[in-house]
């Protein structure tokens, strides 16, 4: 029964590559998940269980190991924030739609479950 060690050689840094867009992406994105791993293994005894558990099954102690390791097993994937003005564009579109809903008098879920409560 062969065991691996607890080291970068596996999985290879040239397949976690092939899985992001630069070496910075990789170590950001691996440092993040690492320190949720972190934070769940010290809440455990805690009994919160609000943190995500690690995603692979690992021999691996290192919490950026497993984070490693769930990069290469396509658990963990980068999500591209939106820029600022796409986003000040999206929120201007919603309230304009908002807006619209409550002028043709189309009740929206906050309000009308506050006429339910009175």
């Amino acid at each position: 029964m062969s065991r691996q060690n607890d080291s970068m050689i596996h999985p290879h840094i040239e397949g976690l590559l092939d899985r992001v867009d630069s070496k910075f992406s990789l170590v950001t994105l691996a440092s993040y998940r690492a320190r949720q791993i972190n934070s769940y293994f010290n809440q455990l005894g805690e009994g919160l269980g609000h943190m995500i558990p690690p995603q692979v099954s690992s021999v691996a102690r290192k919490p950026l190991s497993i984070a490693f390791e769930e990069i290469a097993a396509d658990k963990i994937v980068k999500i591209e924030r939106l820029p600022f003005d796409e986003l000040d564009e999206l929120e201007a579109e919603a309230a304009a739609i908002f807006g619209e809903a409550s002028e043709n008098g189309i009740a929206l879920d906050d309000e009308s479950s506050d006429s339910d409560a009175e």
